[in-house]
């Protein structure tokens, strides 16, 4: 996935898939879009998501002038699952590894809940992006938006009869986003098995561990941060029940020079809810710390 790598370098181009093999051979899909000769931009989704959350986003960094990569997490989407039931943040980091080790360029990384925790966690670990974005997730989240997430995921393993049911779960769990007028878009985020039910795209043993286990290892890893002294934003949105204000000054306690952009109407999923303020939030602070130009 070098600069060298074959086709087209115009400023958005085609999407090039590519399929990358980690440490332990599970293969990731990502999507690759954008000059092949730029600086890096890595999209890692949250968990239940895959990389086609990040559409809008990944056109206009783009547009901007930036290369894009955009991964399905390992047992997410397109990307395999693991047999063995590896999803630990330290195999997520190795993922991340596996990318980075392809590129020639300096990169940022962009990610957004289950994404954060795996980009800070890289980052202690000795990976050096020249910025890192973390959108509405902080070392300590509220448990109350944690636990709702982990409960929508937990939920449904029996699979739908129809898509009408996928989007009455979805409507449920978010209520204050408006139904989608086709709800076909919603097929991206399933699949149909063989009993003709359609069940989640994602690995249910993903949420097979305690989150607070999770957040208790981001915790030190972000404590890391100063010293390393990558520059880090804060994408958070008003509504999110996940990133609190207390979370915030947690988080600014860990890492002084934190800079946050709040993004009114928008709930844990910002870039989804509010895309172009995600957008001018996230391009305006990459375009200090790793210029597309």
């Amino acid at each position: 996935m070098s600069h060298n790598s074959p086709g087209p370098s115009a400023k958005t181009g085609a999407v090039r898939l590519h399929r990358i093999a980690s440490h332990d051979g599970l293969v990731l899909a990502v999507d690759d879009l954008g000059p092949l000769d730029a600086p890096v931009v890595i999209l890692l989704h949250g968990g239940g998501q895959t990389r086609h959350s990040w559409s809008g986003a990944a056109t206009a960094l783009a547009q901007r002038g930036y290369r894009v990569i955009n991964v399905d997490l390992r047992g997410h989407g397109e990307s395999e699952w693991s047999e063995a039931g590896a999803y630990s943040l330290n195999d997520r980091v190795a993922d991340l590894e596996a990318i980075v080790a392809k590129l020639d360029r300096p990169f940022a990384l962009v990610g957004a809940s289950l994404g954060g925790p795996t980009s800070i966690h890289a980052v202690a670990r000795a990976m050096r992006p020249a910025s890192l974005v973390l959108v509405d997730i902080v070392p300590h989240p509220e448990p109350e938006g944690i636990s709702r997430i982990v409960t929508f995921m937990r939920a449904h393993t029996e699979g739908f009869a129809t898509l009408d049911e996928a989007v009455d779960a979805v409507a449920a769990y978010n209520p204050e986003r408006p139904r989608p007028r086709d709800p076909n878009g919603l097929m991206r985020n399933l699949r149909q098995r063989e009993d003709g039910r359609l069940y989640w795209h994602w690995d249910p043993r993903i949420v097979a561990a305690r989150p607070q286990d999770l957040h208790d290892m981001v915790r030190q890893s972000a404590a890391k941060l100063p010293q390393i002294g990558v520059p880090v934003l804060l994408v958070r949105g008003l509504k999110s029940d996940v990133v609190s204000d207390a979370g915030v000054a947690a988080f600014r306690a860990l890492v002084p020079d934190l800079e946050v952009a709040d993004v009114g109407g928008a709930g844990h999923m910002v870039a989804g809810d509010r895309n172009d303020a995600f957008n001018d939030a996230v391009t305006a602070f990459l375009e200090r710390h790793l210029p597309a130009g």
